[in-house]
C-alpha cells in the first residue's frame, strides 16, 4: 500500500469536509445544543447528547462536500475557493458523492441508535435540507434563510428525541436560528460579493444591497427577541437573559466591524459568531444549574 498517497488523499478529504475549519461545526452545534438542553430541561440524556454532537460533525462535513460538488464550476472563479480539492481536480466528483453518501449513512446510523421513530423520520428532511441547500443559491434571493433551517433542524429533532414530540418552542428556536444564519452568513457573503455578482450566484449580501449592514443588525435583533420570548415561555431566569445580553454586546462589536464593508473585517465578524452561540448556550446551562429546576 502506498501510504504517502493514502495520507495525501485523506488530507484532501479532510479539507473537502472542512475539518480544518471548525467554525461551521460550531455554528451548527450551538443551536443544536440549545435544543438538547432545553428539551432535556437542563439534564439531557447523555446518549442523545452524544448522538447529536457526533451527528452535527458528520452532517456539517457532508454538507461541505455536497456544497463543493454543487459549486465546483463557480468556485473556479472565486479567489478564495479556486484551490478547493474538488474544484482543483485533486478529488473527483465520484469520490465526493461517495464521501457524502458515507457521511450521511453514518449520521443515519447514529439516529438509529436512539430507536425513536419520530427522530428517524425527521432525519429524512434533515438530509434533504443539507443536500439541497447549495443548489438554492441559483434561485433563492436569500438562500441563507434556507441554510438557517438546515443548520437548525437539529433543534426539533432534539425535542423529538427527548419528548417524542415537537412543541411550538422548538419551532420558535428554529426560527431564531434562521434569523441568526441570515445575519452571520450575510457577513460571510459580503466578503465574496464582487465575485458572486460576476458569476451570478444569489446571496443575501447582493439582495440587501446598500442595506446589508442594517439587515444584519435587524436579523440579530429578531433572533434576540424570539429567544427572549422563548425564555419567557420556558420560565428561564436571569442567567439566560444575561447570556442574551452578552450575545447582544458581541453583535454590537460586529456592527463596528462590518459597517465599513471591508472584506477581512466582515469575515472576522462571521467567525466571531461562534461566541454569540456560545454565550446563549452558557446562559441556558447556567440558568438550569443556578435555579436547580432540573434537579429531582
Amino acid at each position: 500500500m502506498n501510504w504517502p498517497a493514502l495520507k495525501e488523499k485523506l488530507d484532501l478529504y479532510e479539507k473537502l469536509m472542512r475539518l480544518d475549519k471548525p467554525i461551521g461545526i460550531l455554528l451548527l452545534l450551538w443551536p443544536t445544543l440549545w435544543g438538547v438542553w432545553l428539551s432535556g430541561a437542563g439534564r439531557p440524556d447523555w446518549v442523545v447528547l452524544l448522538v447529536f454532537v457526533l451527528g452535527t460533525v458528520l452532517m456539517r462535513s457532508a454538507g461541505c462536500v455536497i456544497n463543493d460538488y454543487a459549486d465546483r464550476e463557480f468556485d473556479r472563479h472565486v479567489e478564495r475557493t479556486k484551490e478547493r480539492p474538488l474544484t482543483s481536480g485533486r478529488v473527483t466528483t465520484k469520490e465526493a458523492l461517495a464521501l457524502f453518501a458515507v457521511l450521511s449513512l453514518l449520521a443515519f446510523a447514529l439516529v438509529l441508535m436512539l430507536g425513536n421513530r419520530l427522530v428517524i423520520w425527521m432525519s429524512v428532511p434533515a438530509v434533504f435540507l443539507a443536500a439541497s441547500y447549495p443548489f438554492t443559491k441559483r434561485f433563492l434571493a436569500i438562500p441563507q434563510a434556507y441554510l438557517g433551517i438546515a443548520f437548525g433542524f437539529g433543534i426539533p429533532m432534539a425535542y423529538a428525541a427527548h419528548l417524542d414530540s415537537v412543541p411550538a418552542v422548538a419551532w420558535a428556536l428554529l426560527l431564531a436560528n434562521v434569523f441568526w444564519a441570515v445575519a452571520y452568513d450575510t457577513e460571510y457573503a459580503m466578503v465574496d460579493r464582487e465575485d458572486d455578482l460576476k458569476i451570478g450566484i444569489k446571496t443575501s449580501a447582493i439582495t440587501f444591497g446598500r442595506f446589508d449592514v442594517a439587515a444584519v443588525m435587524l436579523c440579530y435583533g429578531a433572533m434576540l427577541a424570539i429567544l427572549a420570548g422563548v425564555g419567557v415561555s420556558q420560565q428561564l431566569g436571569a442567567a439566560f437573559y444575561a447570556g442574551l445580553l452578552v450575545a447582544a454586546a458581541i453583535m454590537g462589536v460586529h456592527y463596528n466591524w462590518i459597517r465599513g464593508r471591508e472584506r477581512m473585517a466582515c469575515f472576522k465578524a462571521f467567525l466571531h459568531n461562534n461566541y454569540v452561540g456560545l454565550a446563549i448556550f452558557f446562559g441556558i446551562v447556567a440558568d438550569y444549574l443556578i435555579s436547580g429546576r432540573s434537579l429531582p
